[in-house]
């Protein structure tokens, strides 16, 4: 059964870090690329940073620098490190494949970050 599972979310104020955790079923997981996405209130998901198999990482310019993908040293997680948040970054963050799983019809739910002071 795919499953994804993210946490690590929160409240923190504008220059603060947290770091998200996502826990997924393995399988096709473990064998393809795998993204960090967001969605703020009224706007689109978009991808924020990838990994490869192969540890090969990718940003969106909006995060380049402040955040840090990386596989947990448990087979199955993802991490994403995010340095010098700002109110910007708020919204719920998603793990997934990249692309996503299944056409995009299977998400975990998420979890929710809010930069404010």
């Amino acid at each position: 059964q795919v499953q994804l599972v993210e946490s690590g979310g929160g409240l923190v104020q504008p220059g603060g870090s947290l770091r998200l955790s996502c826990e997924h079923s393995g399988g096709l997981f473990t064998i393809t690329t795998m993204g960090w996405y967001r969605q703020a209130p009224g706007k689109q998901r978009e991808l924020v940073a990838s990994i490869t198999t192969r540890g090969v990482t990718n940003y969106a310019d909006s995060v380049k620098g402040r955040f840090t993908i990386s596989r947990g040293n448990a087979k199955n997680t993802v991490l994403l490190q995010m340095n010098s948040l700002n109110p910007e970054d708020t919204a719920v963050y998603y793990c997934n494949s990249a692309p996503p799983i299944s056409g995009g019809r299977v998400w975990g739910q998420g979890t929710q970050v809010t930069v404010s002071s």
